[in-house]
């Protein structure tokens, strides 16, 4: 059987060399690797006659968390992020006035400082809609029930 020793040098060695490479390749995976292997340094530099196996065992653990906090961060992240990043996308759900009459199932509104092209069914101007949708940058509209 092969015999070996790990030292807190070499935990604390292989942990700043994956963050350093963390940096150079940028992937987010090497440095919740690298954190395990600087808290087995770490470990060891407490409590120095840990076996391999036990040294071995506690970072795998380590890392199976550190990972999975890894990517509990990255969903969250993820999840604050608007899924669509057009500017449209952001006015579905609120209400505006017609600012010129839909006819022909075409009219205008004004949001903020800016007049939209909407599409929807013949209204008069001074109507309340409520924005349902788009279609590229014409608004799809409806008449807001009351």
């Amino acid at each position: 059987m092969l015999s070996f020793t790990l030292l807190a040098w070499h935990w604390l060695a292989l942990g700043l060399v994956l963050i350093v490479l963390e940096v150079v390749v940028s992937g987010y995976v090497l440095l919740w690797l690298g954190i395990p292997a600087l808290l087995v340094g770490a470990a060891m530099l407490l409590q120095p006659d840990l076996s391999p196996a036990m040294q071995i065992g506690l970072y795998g653990a380590l890392a199976v968390i550190s990972l999975a906090v890894s990517l509990t961060m990255r969903r969250r992240k993820a999840a604050a992020v608007p899924i669509v990043n057009t500017g449209v996308a952001r006015f579905i759900g609120r209400t505006a006035l017609l600012t010129t009459a839909l006819q022909a199932g075409r009219g205008e509104i004004a949001l903020g400082d800016s007049v939209w092209p909407v599409s929807g069914p013949d209204l008069p101007a001074g109507t309340e809609v409520v924005i349902t949708g788009s279609d590229g940058v014409i608004l799809t509209v409806m008449q807001k029930q009351s």
